[in-house]
């Protein structure tokens, strides 16, 4: 069995300038050469930028979102050959903050999904739960739920996936799963993806929820964490190096 890829992932969201974003890149390209595969992931209108300062690094560029169709007429939207033309290889598919605020489904996170291997982008499919569906107990249905629409592809493309669990409870909140509760999660993760797919088994399955330099070594230590999705302290340097750090 191929062993999983060691990832760590950089989102933005919705933060960033031009001077600011100058200085990140810079320190990010800059980073110890490792086996960990590195990507940052910003707004849109910074794809240019991000492309300019990381070309010919081994740190790659990515997007937040892309659009399950290939072209039309769509206004706002972005589709994934327009990404690639910009340098993205990566893009996040079903963020819970695209879940929760544009009401994406998990099977339209499936199309863009499709649509990403379609142009040549690895999609990083990210599932999780709310906090009052872990307290209902609903965890780990709520995201074997939220991976079945993606089957097909697991089926097909698994070799280019990769999945982010995020528990909604712990994103943005300071809040952290327990390495032994992320490390069970992650666990019914693999087991769902390999019912679908033994070849799945390799795919990569990240944790993202408040990861920080002080907390990355111990979850990323964990058996079935292969890496980390991070939000706040990738637009930080120096933790951003630490968590790149901790997960070679």
């Amino acid at each position: 069995m191929t062993k999983p890829d060691r990832w760590v992932i950089g989102n933005w969201k919705m933060n960033g300038s031009l001077a600011s974003n100058a200085d990140l890149l810079e320190a990010v390209r800059g980073k110890p050469e490792s086996s960990v595969k590195v990507a940052v992931c910003a707004p849109f209108p910074y794809l240019n930028q991000v492309q300019r300062a990381l070309g010919g690094s081994d740190v790659q560029s990515g997007a937040q979102d892309v659009c399950e169709h290939g072209s039309g007429a769509y206004t706002g939207q972005v589709s994934g050959a327009m990404l690639r033309e910009f340098g993205a290889t990566v893009v996040l598919v079903g963020h819970s903050e695209r879940r929760q605020f544009n009401g994406e489904t998990s099977e339209l996170v499936a199309a863009k999904a499709a649509a990403a291997l379609a142009t040549g982008l690895t999609p990083v499919i990210c599932v999780g739960e709310t906090l009052t569906q872990r307290v209902a107990g609903l965890a780990e249905a709520t995201v074997a739920a939220q991976l079945a629409p993606c089957a097909v592809l697991l089926a097909t493309s698994s070799a280019r996936v990769v999945v982010a669990y995020e528990p909604v409870w712990a994103i943005g909140t300071g809040k952290t799963a327990s390495p032994a509760e992320a490390q069970a999660m992650h666990a019914f993760i693999r087991t769902q993806l390999t019912a679908i797919e033994p070849s799945a088994a390799s795919v990569s399955v990240l944790y993202g929820g408040s990861v920080k330099a002080s907390n990355a070594k111990e979850l990323f230590s964990q058996p079935d964490i292969d890496g980390g999705l991070i939000g706040g302290a990738s637009l930080v340097a120096a933790d951003f190096l630490a968590i790149i750090s901790a997960a070679g």
